[in-house]
């Protein structure tokens, strides 16, 4: 039987293994570190942030709106004959304006949740950024467990913000319509969801002022092709003890002349969309300031620099 060596490794023996922990080591660091680095060019590449970043700045100008289904149901009149009847006709207001201020505290949390949200994403592409190209392998190695629950959590978060960026259904614990009106027919399951309609912008390229008037124009950031009514306000901006007055507008087209304006004033302008009776949450307001020319700004104008 042969007798077992229990003599000391060599010294070249130890070095060998030394250098070959290291090297083990050594490439499972690269691995964990590229690991990091590709979630943080793809998955949270900062592209992705700026796309998510666009995304919520353009939901918090945008309009929120009440969405009910059905839009028409049939009703039984005195007669007993059914007729097809808008669904906005027989809800109870005082009831749909519980709805509105319902929808109106979901959107803002939606809007808070989703801000929040991205300020964690871009905390924590920093973090992990931080962790590989400036801490050296034995700190990293150190915070790997704290990297790995950072990744799980950035993770879910990208999740939540996938599923708030579009707005969601609403509640209705009691009936909105009353059974007064439904004259014996069935009451209709109502349906109730938030959808969203496109801000409204100035034209700053088509939009000036004169010496009394001014011409506005406004567009959606979809470029809708049939634009709904607009509300336009304006007010002189006033300095010292002067008293400037507002006045408000109801267009339906995309433009719009304002006369009898003050010669050399600055005017704010602001547009939106008029309100509706199922509007919940908007507000966010484009506002253009334009000054008005004096008869010496376009006498100046008309006249050729002296060659």
């Amino acid at each position: 039987m042969a007798a077992t060596s229990n003599e000391p490794k060599s010294s070249s023996e130890r070095t060998a293994h030394r250098e070959e922990q290291g090297s083990a080591t050594w490439e499972l660091y690269l691995r964990r570190r590229s690991l990091i680095q590709q979630f943080l060019r793809s998955s949270l590449s900062l592209r992705y942030l700026q796309k998510q970043q666009d995304k919520v700045h353009l939901l918090k100008r945008c309009s929120f709106y009440l969405d009910i289904e059905p839009k028409y149901v049939n009703v039984r009149d005195r007669n007993h004959v059914l007729h097809r009847t808008e669904i906005l006709q027989l809800i109870d207001r005082e009831r749909l304006q519980r709805m509105r201020k319902v929808g109106k505290t979901q959107t803002q949390i939606q809007l808070l949740l989703l801000t929040e949200l991205l300020e964690q994403l871009q905390q924590g592409w920093e973090e992990l950024n931080f962790y590989v190209e400036v801490c050296d392998m034995v700190t990293f190695f150190s915070q790997w467990d704290a990297i790995r629950q950072k990744l799980s959590k950035l993770t879910g978060f990208m999740e939540t913000l996938l599923s708030l960026e579009f707005p969601g259904k609403i509640c209705a614990k009691h009936s909105l319509v009353s059974h007064a009106d439904l004259r014996g027919t069935r009451p209709p399951s109502i349906r109730l969801s938030l959808y969203t309609k496109m801000p409204v912008v100035f034209d700053r390229s088509e939009s000036f002022a004169l010496k009394n008037w001014a011409r506005l124009k406004w567009f959606t950031e979809n470029q809708e092709s049939h634009l709904e009514q607009c509300e336009l306000s304006f007010k002189l901006l006033t300095f010292g003890l002067e008293v400037g007055l507002g006045r408000t507008h109801q267009v339906s087209s995309n433009s719009c002349i304002v006369p009898d304006l003050k010669p050399g004033r600055s005017y704010e302008f602001t547009i939106r969309r008029s309100p509706e009776e199922t509007l919940v949450f908007d507000e966010w307001r484009d506002t253009i300031i334009l000054t008005t020319r004096t008869a010496e700004d376009l006498q100046s104008s008309t006249c050729a620099p002296e060659g």
